[in-house]
């Protein structure tokens, strides 16, 4: 398999599409992975060749879905279909090899009600529209892997939102953590059918509660949402000291 994007027939071009199309069309790209390498889109030059327009309009697009939450860039990382790995991840992932879920929990339970209670009173108009797309995602995934991702953006999205550059960053590290830990695979094999629709309307209790400003609200949804969480993933698991209230 080659890293080349597939070239376009001579003579076509996108040059002339609408700045709505021409994102759209973007979008379709990465949705069947023509523009990607692994999590992340084609360098700008690559991309730019295989859509037959100029670098400055691609930008534009990208810029365009970047603001409805359908990528994520960061400086020096590239463009991302997921939230963008921490840069200095690697140097967490001792600390991920010594954690246990129960652990990660506890600090979770600390920090991500704080951020929704934040994230209700902080987010504007346009980002509580992107925020509610994200949340429906996760209630239309068809299978774990989809829930996943979904479920990953839906909490980023919160942390985005809460508006604070140093909960972010501890909120990345946890997250960082959680995906380089041993047992990162143990949610695949505990979550049902069943778990995972319980765990959307948790979702949408929790999303209604940040869309209309109550944060209050949102800061106890997010708790009831990690318990839950926590009592699924430690079920099988020996007993030892209760998680925080």
């Amino acid at each position: 398999m080659t890293d080349r994007p597939p070239q376009r027939p001579s003579g076509t071009t996108d040059a002339a599409l609408p700045q709505q199309q021409l994102a759209t069309r973007l979008q379709r790209e990465i949705a069947t992975g023509a523009v990607l390498r692994g999590d992340r889109l084609l360098p700008e030059r690559e991309m730019a060749q295989h859509l037959g327009v100029s670098r400055a309009r691609l930008r534009q697009a990208l810029d365009q879905l970047e603001t409805e939450g359908a990528l994520f860039r960061r400086r020096g990382q590239g463009t991302f279909v997921q939230p963008p790995p921490i840069p200095d991840a690697a140097r967490l992932k001792s600390l991920a090899q010594r954690v246990s879920p129960q652990e990660v929990m506890e600090v979770r339970l600390q920090v991500e009600p704080a951020l929704a209670g934040l994230a209700a009173l902080r987010a504007d108009d346009k980002v509580r529209a992107v925020f509610a797309l994200a949340t429906q995602a996760t209630l239309d995934a068809r299978d774990q892997q989809s829930y996943d991702a979904a479920d990953d953006v839906f909490h980023y999205k919160i942390a985005e939102m809460a508006q604070n550059p140093l909960f972010l960053t501890v909120y990345e590290a946890i997250r960082s953590v959680r995906a380089q830990a041993s047992w990162a695979n143990t949610r695949a094999a505990t979550y049902s059918r069943e778990v995972t629709a319980v765990l959307g309307q948790q979702h949408q209790t929790l999303a209604a509660a940040i869309l209309r400003g109550d944060s209050a609200a949102a800061t106890e949804a997010m708790r009831d949402h990690l318990r839950c969480v926590a009592e699924t993933l430690l079920q099988d698991r020996p007993p030892s000291s209760s998680l925080p209230e």
